[in-house]
């Protein structure tokens, strides 16, 4: 297996400090979720999300590429955050998916392709709830 990307983020202070990468160019404020009222920071969740969306939309255009199909595709991913008592959290994700022109049907035909493929669906595969949904 050829390595194809690397990159490493660091965090100071948890979900109230800051995470940054090393050459400083990248650098966000994270606050726990509903701690920030001016909106301008973000958190683990969310950064997720964005980070799964945009794995998962990727893989898509393969699939699609190879099927030959035309359509623009939109996904959004929503995270929950759920606990069972002090100390144990854990996140479930919901997929969304839109191919522009296909039926639902077809849509969802695509997804899950997409899902056998995406790096993060094979990660959290077996390890969180996912679910995948034609929006």
């Amino acid at each position: 297996m050829a390595k194809q990307y690397e990159t490493t983020m660091i965090n100071k202070g948890g979900r109230n400090g800051f995470v940054y990468s090393p050459d400083q160019a990248k650098k966000y404020v994270i606050k726990s979720p509903g701690t920030d009222p001016s909106g301008k920071s973000t958190n683990p969740e969310q950064l997720f999300a964005a980070g799964y969306s945009s794995c998962f939309n990727s893989a898509l255009d393969v699939v699609l590429n190879q099927e030959h199909i035309k359509g623009e595709p939109t996904i959004k991913a929503t995270v929950s955050l759920y606990s069972d008592g002090p100390a144990n959290y854990y996140i479930g994700v919901d997929l969304f998916g839109h191919i522009e022109g296909l039926s639902e049907e077809e849509t969802m035909k695509y997804l899950k392709k997409a899902d056998e493929i995406c790096p993060y669906s094979k990660a959290t595969r077996g390890n969180i709830d996912v679910t995948i949904n034609v929006m």
